[in-house]
């Protein structure tokens, strides 16, 4: 993938959506509403003003150049997993490769247990939010006490004029293990069909598209329920391999990260926008250049050791065109 996006001609007839986990974006106060305490300025991880600055300069300048090799520009909408409040979204909208771009954002704080949430930033030249909205994933613990994890945001808004639905999407992890966190993936899956049911009640054409961090493959049977459920495309059922994916967990590569469309973008139409194409953005400057971890995603901290890097996620992107 060449990395010299300067010269490339704007391509006003495409747009990029895109996603984004970018690893545990926390600001510098001690919050008593969230599980902050590692991302303080006196924690073990040290995460100081000048750690956290570069945090931003560094997923700014990554998200600036998503999908520019193809169109010229920065994308139109990104969801992120893994922002602790408006203020981050502010300082990273304020950062030095974004600042100069009409951006904005939609963040609802929800009771995730790590204080994280998800998020879109979008591009007010060619995106305008009509209807916002958060569904919260219900889940118990064994012991039958509530289980909180991320809300799934809903967006609905006009897209360089057409409208369009996004889901944006963190699912729970596979920390206590891939079995036995399968239901609570499933009870995501679960409440996204339930979104997308509800849209179609309104309107049966939709257009939506649902991005996220799912925590898992695209085979695993959460995300084919959802693609069978409702007619679903998935461009990155063909893209994962065992030498790509978006993270790299004990030497091995996982598509965790994806954007799943309704298979409307591909009506042929002059006025309406279709799927042109989706990729996983790796560029070389996001990969670790060296040592057993060589090409795997950057990270900011491994551990409590602080590597400076952008995120353990590549992001991912799908392209439209008129």
């Amino acid at each position: 993938m060449s990395e010299d996006f300067e010269n490339i001609p704007v391509r006003h007839d495409m747009q990029t959506v895109a996603f984004y986990n970018i690893e545990n974006l926390f600001d510098l106060r001690d919050s008593k509403f969230t599980n902050d305490n590692d991302f303080l300025p006196e924690s073990a991880k040290r995460w100081t003003p000048k750690r956290y600055e570069n945090k931003l300069r560094k997923i700014g300048f990554a998200i600036s150049n998503i999908g520019r090799e193809e169109t010229g520009k920065a994308p139109a909408i990104v969801g992120l997993a893994e922002v602790e409040n408006a203020k981050v979204l502010e300082d990273l909208l304020d950062s030095k490769h974004l600042d100069d771009l009409d951006y904005d954002y939609v963040h609802f704080d929800s009771l995730d247990e790590r204080g994280i949430d998800v998020a879109m930033i979008y591009d007010t030249n060619v995106f305008e939010p009509l209807h916002t909205e958060t569904f919260t994933v219900i889940l118990t613990d064994d012991d039958g006490s509530p289980d909180y994890t991320r809300d799934i945001l809903l967006v609905g808004g006009n897209l360089d004029g057409e409208h369009v639905h996004i889901i944006v999407n963190h699912w729970s992890s596979r920390r206590e293990g891939q079995k036995e966190s399968e239901f609570k993936r499933l009870a995501a899956s679960e409440k996204v069909s339930e979104i997308i049911s509800s849209i179609h009640s309104e309107d049966e054409d939709a257009r939506i598209l649902i991005l996220g961090d799912f925590n898992d493959n695209p085979q695993n049977e959460s995300i084919k329920r959802l693609i069978e459920d409702h007619s679903l495309f998935n461009p990155f059922e063909t893209l994962r391999s065992f030498t790509r994916g978006t993270v790299k967990h004990k030497r091995q590569w996982f598509m965790f990260d994806q954007v799943l469309i309704s298979t409307n973008f591909f009506k042929s139409s002059k006025e309406k926008f279709e799927f042109f194409k989706a990729n996983v953005f790796d560029a070389d400057f996001l990969k670790q250049f060296r040592g057993p971890f060589k090409g795997a995603p950057f990270r900011t901290y491994v551990g409590k050791k602080y590597k400076g890097g952008y995120s353990d996620h590549f992001p991912v992107y799908a392209i439209l065109k008129r």
